[in-house]
């Protein structure tokens, strides 16, 4: 469980690279529509785990390889944010959400099932009845 600290950490560097990725959307990515889900830090703060989800993207794994090639730059701009917030700037570690992709086939596959449905019981039956 993380500290509220950490957790305070967290949700600045997750508000500020969210809008990192929304303002330089068009510059670095060709306009997807980046989402960051969610951030871990470690303890120290002086690394950052981050979930990045993906819309309006063809290949989700080119896309986060692209992220992850800009990895400096988007710390750089990161850290042009919060040096005033924060003593050390983490290390960013980008990784792909696919929360909505396993929930999309969760979905899929409890529509498919055919469940029939449950035998009424007789009002007239005692078994139950004390």
């Amino acid at each position: 469980m993380d500290s509220k600290r950490q957790q305070k950490f967290s949700r600045l560097i997750q508000k500020d690279l969210g809008e990192i990725f929304q303002q330089n959307a068009n510059k670095w990515f060709n306009g997807a529509f980046i989402t960051v889900t969610q951030v871990s830090v470690t303890p120290d703060l002086a690394m950052a785990k981050v979930y990045l989800s993906f819309l309006m993207v063809k290949d989700n794994k080119a896309m986060l390889q692209e992220v992850k090639m800009l990895t400096k730059e988007i710390r750089s701009t990161l850290a042009q944010r919060i040096r005033k917030q924060a003593r050390i700037i983490p290390d960013l570690v980008f990784y792909y959400d696919d929360t909505l992709e396993v929930s999309a086939q969760v979905d899929k596959l409890f529509e498919d099932l055919d469940i029939p449905p449950a035998p009424e019981e007789d009002e007239d039956d005692d078994t139950y009845k004390k």
